[in-house]
């Protein structure tokens, strides 16, 4: 790292400390809101609340949840692009696949899990971010940094738990309702009832659109699709226990590319992007409480993805079967808090469509056993360490140590350190190989290939203070450091193939967080900031990565009247992005107005504006050069779809 970024990296939250420090003046130190004290953290497999917790854990409730569903109810990507450090990447012009990046690196490094079981992965991942649909979620967590302990090796650069709701007290059914300018509908409802043995859920939903062209140029900035969605469960309560039963069936056709050959005409050459998929997952969960205190959990999720991918002149389809079983063990000794457990992950890959030469099918084994404990070794010191040792098929052995550390010494102040090892199997499928839509892509070179290996240190200090009256502020600080060894990059072969090779010896991203919060009366203001550093290094030389905004902030303004009505204003800033030509990106604004009226519990509505600045990468050129029936597309670093309004209802009965 150059001086000058270094400087920019450590003067900033400085400045940002320095003027918090200043501006106010501790009364009273506060703790968080009752709502998130009461909030069951379930990522770190630790009865101690978060803010007792070594490990640093965001978590999103249901009533951001519930915000940020009246803006896009159909998926969870502003849900995620919209939280400080996580960058949701479209990696298609037409067909609005999107990836997501934390902390600046690639999708494929970060682990996404459902209730604790990780489902989206491999050839099942590149459509996830959008069949994934937030009202179904009562929580959202997210841990930033190595924590390969209890999930695996693949949560390098983190992971993101999506907790689904369970059965409420009282019988519980809600619909939502929702309608866009870009043609776009959907059609949620929620189900729950329970008594003392049984209790049930029921999720469906139905979202679809039309192909939509804002910026008129014969191309689709959204795509036309149609996606139907089931997930209901089973809970059977017993003595001390507890059995989950779910099963969930994701069904959907997407159509992209040009407008005419959406709406129908086939008479002329014409470049498009038309892919079908289904998914089909089941989720077991046994949980027994013994009488020494100690918890058995079991899991096993199993999960069928089939995806046919039709572009011009070429197809691509397959199978992907994946499974995942565990069982741990919770308990607590004196002041030691305890996790021990098992898990088997598979993975395997029929291809059943495509150049006749490069059939890509593989399969992964992997079994991998882990021990965490939690000890308050002092007043102030809290120590978790934990151990992993996997071992897969075709890779081999993989031990990974991991070591946090919580220091409350300081009055309404929290210091965590934290760092460990992780690793990422080779597989066919990535945000490249998406790109390229599987065209020339060559088998794996299993013997020829390294499992990417990684370790990462994150710190971080957090404070609040009561101010005059009924005026609060968090702050929260957040450093980073993670490096890649032997990354995994899709090669050019010079006769439009593609193989995957670690031509370069490592990549790193180091940064800086920041997180601040006001509150006042009805009021909220948030701020958020990152700075990520992503470096490619060569034998010879040093590259910055592609496609990553180096710095990025995310403001929001919010005045709630409880049970009555909200209002938000949004504004997110992006600079400069490196591009694969060795060009880089302008910078932009996006601003976003939402509004809610709550009439009653029984029934709300509301109207949101989305970028309603009208940024679009259009606007500052062509996002593909040749013909437009056969078009090289340019990277993809700001919005295609423009300015959008949406409004709908939501309903109770």
């Amino acid at each position: 790292m150059n001086n000058s970024n270094l400087s920019r990296i450590t003067f900033l939250p400085l400045l940002v400390l320095a003027v918090a420090f200043v501006c106010v003046v501790p009364d009273r130190a506060i703790a968080q809101s009752e709502e998130v004290e009461e909030i069951l953290v379930t990522s770190t497999r630790s009865r101690r609340s978060f803010e007792a917790s070594p490990i640093r854990v965001e978590v999103l409730g249901s009533e951001e949840l519930n915000e940020k569903a009246n803006m896009k109810p159909g998926d969870i990507r502003m849900l995620l692009n919209e939280s400080t450090g996580i960058y949701v990447q479209q990696t298609s012009a037409t067909s609005f696949n999107s990836t997501i990046r934390m902390q600046g690196l690639d999708g494929k490094y970060t682990q996404l899990l459902r209730d604790g079981m990780p489902l989206y992965s491999g050839f099942s991942g590149g459509l996830s971010l959008l069949q994934i649909s937030p009202l179904d979620l009562r929580q959202v967590e997210v841990i930033k940094g190595a924590n390969s302990t209890l999930y695996g090796g693949g949560s390098i650069a983190g992971l993101v738990n999506l907790i689904t709701r369970r059965p409420s007290e009282e019988p519980e059914l809600s619909v939502l309702l929702n309608a866009t300018s870009a043609k776009g509908i959907d059609v949620s409802t929620f189900y729950s009832a329970s008594n003392e043995s049984v209790g049930t859920t029921l999720f469906a939903s139905y979202n679809a659109s039309e192909a939509y062209d804002p910026a008129d140029i014969n191309l689709s900035a959204i795509p036309e699709f149609e996606r139907w969605t089931l997930n209901p469960k089973l809970f059977v309560y017993g003595d001390e226990s507890e059995l989950m039963l779910g099963l969930s069936v994701v069904k959907e056709d997407r159509l992209g590319g040009d407008m005419d050959y959406i709406s129908g005409d086939r008479s002329r050459r014409a470049y498009y992007e038309d892919s079908a998929t289904l998914r089909v997952s089941s989720q077991l969960e046994y949980s027994k409480m013994y009488d020494s205190g100690n918890e058995l959990v079991i899991r096993n999720s199993f999960s069928r993805f089939e995806r046919e991918l039709l572009v011009p002149d070429f197809e691509f389809s397959g199978t992907q079967l994946s499974s995942f079983s565990e069982a741990h063990l919770l308990g607590s000794s004196n002041s030691l808090d305890w996790v021990v457990g098992l898990n088997l992950w598979t993975e395997d890959f029929d291809q059943d469509s495509g150049a006749p030469s490069m059939q890509i099918d593989y399969d992964l084994q992997t079994v991998g056993a882990f021990a965490q404990g939690t000890s308050s070794i002092s007043d102030s010191w809290t120590l978790e360490a934990g151990l992993r040792v996997d071992y897969d098929n075709d890779y081999g052995e993989f031990i990974l140590p991991r070591l946090s550390l919580l220091y409350t010494g300081f009055e309404e102040t929290s210091i965590r350190f934290g760092g460990g090892l992780g690793y990422k199997l080779p597989t066919p499928f990535s945000e490249e190989a998406e790109r390229i839509q599987f065209q020339g892509l060559e088998a794996l070179q299993t013997d020829a290939l390294e499992a990417e290996r990684s370790a990462g240190i994150n710190a971080d200090v957090n404070r609040s203070w009561q101010l005059n009256g009924s005026l609060t502020f968090d702050l929260n600080l957040l450093l980073f450091y993670t490096r890649v060894d032997d990354p995994l990059m899709l090669v050019p072969q010079g006769d439009q193939t593609y193989a995957y090779q670690q031509p370069v010896p490592y990549i790193d991203t180091r940064g800086v967080e920041m997180n601040a919060v006001w509150r006042w009366n009805d009021f909220k203001y948030f701020l958020g900031y990152t700075h990520a550093d992503v470096n490619e290094h060569g034998k010879n030389e040093t590259r910055e990565a592609v496609l990553i905004p180096e710095d990025r902030v995310n403001m929001v303004f919010v005045y709630e009247r409880e049970d009555d009505i909200r209002i938000g204003l949004e504004a997110y800033y992006y600079s400069q992005q490196a591009l694969e030509s060795g060009a880089k990106s302008p910078d932009y604004w996006i601003f976003g107005l939402m509004m809610e009226k709550i009439f009653s519990e029984d029934f709300s509505v509301f109207l949101n504006f989305e970028n309603f600045g009208d940024t679009r990468q259009t606007r500052d050129g062509p996002i593909y050069t040749g013909p437009i029936y056969d078009p090289e597309f340019v990277d993809i670093y700001a919005p295609l779809d423009g300015f959008v309004i949406n409004g709908g209802v939501k309903l109770s009965f």
